[in-house]
């Protein structure tokens, strides 16, 4: 029984040329090849096989049954082998029906996602979206086997094996409703400390750190709520008396919609780098390349 590690796939491609063309100066023609050089694959073909495969008659080469039986299914195998070779360079959005998975935060969805979905519907309407949450332990492994395709965030422990990008940096601001006691006049550190808080406990994320860097400052506030993300914080803070400390891509895009007002922050807290995050055996795919290239040209910011 042949073996696929005992043939070479040329063989077989002069095998198909010669079964279409009969004609050993056709197929070395096509192939760029000289005629010796076709005559000496034939021979091969004949070795490998047993058999002549390519009887000359009258009418010049005619194929013998074993090369007719052999024609049908390795021409289908070599034209699949050629397309699977090919597919690599085969991405069009605006017919892809591929699915994108994203690691990112609730925020990440918040500000990602509207733009990102209403570019999509425009340019490429077959493709759909997909977030989960990262977790540590989990993400890595994941990139690498692409059940996920990029991950945004500040997300630190990416670091070996993965490529990133740098969209903006994310500031921290206070959110509050419109009307507050805050909301008007000096928004100082004494202010800050006596009104009523949330505070979003975001395990798992950059956005941890500021608790850390408030204690770090000495600064403490009466705390009356806890979340676990920022999903909620619009609609908490709308209709209370209470602030909360969020990232100011997540107040600008909900101000306008739940009535609320943005302060700067009284205390200077630390910038945070949001990137783009992807494994480097995906840096060449096509659609993760395209992808990426619509993501940096939609929020990177200078």
């Amino acid at each position: 029984m042949l073996k696929l590690s005992e043939i070479d796939v040329n063989l077989l491609v002069v095998f198909d040329l010669l079964y279409q063309e009969l004609n050993t100066q056709r197929v070395a023609l096509r192939l760029g090849l000289t005629q010796p050089a076709v005559s000496h694959a034939l021979k091969r073909l004949r070795t490998l096989f047993e058999d002549e495969l390519f009887e000359r008659t009258s009418q010049g080469l005619m194929p013998t049954p074993l090369a007719t039986r052999l024609h049908a299914p390795v021409h289908q195998a070599l034209t699949q082998l050629q397309e699977t070779l090919n597919q690599a360079d085969d991405f069009d959005p605006s017919t892809s029906d591929r699915t994108f998975n994203f690691a990112m935060t609730d925020i990440g969805e918040i500000v990602f996602l509207p733009r990102l979905l209403e570019h999509l519907a425009q340019e490429a309407p077959g493709i759909s979206l997909s977030t989960v949450r990262h977790h540590t332990e989990d993400l890595k492994q994941e990139m690498e086997e692409g059940r996920i395709d990029l991950a945004i965030g500040l997300i630190p422990q990416l670091g070996a094996g993965f490529y990133q990008q740098r969209l903006f940096d994310q500031r921290y601001v206070c959110l509050m409703r419109k009307g507050h006691p805050c909301s008007r006049g000096a928004f100082t550190l004494e202010a800050f400390q006596s009104a009523r808080h949330a505070v979003v406990v975001a395990k798992g994320t950059g956005h941890g750190q500021v608790e850390t860097w408030l204690a770090k400052a000495g600064v403490s506030r009466p705390v009356r709520l806890e979340v676990p993300n920022f999903a909620a914080v619009p609609y908490l803070v709308a209709d209370s008396d209470l602030i909360v400390t969020v990232t100011h891509k997540l107040a600008e895009v909900t101000r306008e919609r739940f009535g609320l007002c943005i302060r700067d922050h009284p205390l200077s807290l630390p910038e945070i780098p949001i990137r783009m995050f992807w494994h480097r055996r995906f840096h060449r795919d096509p659609g993760n390349q395209w992808l990426r290239q619509q993501l940096f040209s939609m929020f990177v910011e200078e």
